[in-house]
């Protein structure tokens, strides 16, 4: 009579008279390829099952069982880690951006790298916010709750669009070339778009959708499900991934030599992750229902222009000849160069 296969006892099969044993050689000389193939079909679904299983029988991580908080109790005023984030991404982008400025062939000078400090900071704050309003909560264009960014709403597309009118203007004003100093300020996006999701984490919001991995967690302002740490997910492939990315590119090649290079890898680099991870991410629950309709979440199809923009950069630099390199005595004298 033939066994059965199970994975509690080792999935052990019979094909004919020979018995499969996982990671096991066929012993027969006529079927050995067979024999291998199938032992080995069976020792993965052994493992899989296994696995399974194990992750079934443990209890998930629990978020509150972290001990996180949303901010710092200082009696009279809690200092939240989102609002430290958003610190941290401005005054790290700007540590480094004022070394670019520095090497050879930049386009701008020092003066012009603090400028772009307040604008940029201000198009991630206002365009963060009135982008949220626009794209996942349009009632609070009509509410006086529009201006009450400490209670949380920032879109990444409208901050996004916010640092590119910000860069604009200061090009125009002062004759710089739009498409080197985006280079520069993209380099040293990754800073804030890290510590923004890592502040998401500790706050225990935007996660992810149900699952039955090992590191699947229950965030208590969700449900009762272990969930997708997506908010970590973000930090890792938009954060830190692109920070290395970007950082080898600038310092280790001549990309900063091709107008656009820097910009297209970011942004096709930026909306490739994002897409990817909001295969993960639960989507907001007030354009749930969009997402049920179309098939991709909001984020997903804000990302898409996003990357054919950041490829058509890419092309459009590498198909040109590079500027040539340049070791200046006063940083920014290519500033005038379009």
């Amino acid at each position: 009579m033939k066994r059965r296969s199970s994975a509690g006892d080792g999935a052990l099969h019979e094909h004919g008279r020979q018995r499969c044993v996982p990671g096991e050689r066929s012993r027969t000389g006529t079927s050995e390829r067979g024999g291998k193939s199938l032992c080995k079909t069976s020792g993965v679904i052994a493992l899989a099952a296994l696995v399974d299983g194990a992750s079934a029988a443990r209890d998930p991580i629990h978020w509150g069982d972290l001990g996180l908080h949303r901010g710092i109790d200082l009696g009279f005023f809690t200092v939240r880690y989102y609002a430290l984030a958003y610190i941290a991404g401005i005054v790290s982008g700007y540590w480094h951006l004022s070394r670019m400025v520095r090497s050879a062939g930049s386009p701008m000078t020092a003066g012009d790298a603090s400028d772009l400090l307040l604008s940029c900071t201000l198009g991630i704050v206002i365009g963060g916010r009135l982008g949220y309003a626009t794209f996942y909560e349009p009632h609070l264009w009509t509410s006086l709750d529009l201006v009450k960014i400490w209670q949380g709403g920032m879109s990444f597309h409208g901050g996004l669009i916010g640092v590119i009118l910000a860069i604009v203007w200061v090009c125009r004003r002062d004759g710089l070339s739009f498409l080197r100093v985006a280079d520069y300020v993209t380099v040293n996006v990754p800073f804030g778009m890290m510590f923004g999701r890592i502040a998401n984490f500790i706050n225990g919001e935007l996660w992810g959708r149900p699952s039955t991995l090992p590191w699947a967690m229950v965030f208590p302002a969700a449900d009762d499900q272990p969930r997708h740490p997506s908010q970590l997910y973000e930090a890792a492939l938009e954060g830190a991934l692109m920070i290395v990315v970007m950082l080898v590119l600038f310092w280790r090649t001549r990309a900063r030599w091709r107008p656009g290079l820097l910009a297209g890898v970011f942004t096709a680099g930026l909306g490739a992750a994002r897409f990817v991870i909001e295969l993960f991410r639960e989507p907001d629950a007030q354009v749930s229902d969009f997402a049920a309709r179309t098939g991709l979440h909001m984020g997903q199809w804000l990302t898409l222009p996003l990357i054919v923009v950041g490829v058509g950069l890419v092309v459009h630099a590498v198909r040109r000849p590079s500027m040539p390199e340049e070791d200046p005595g006063h940083p920014g004298h290519t500033k005038a160069r379009r």
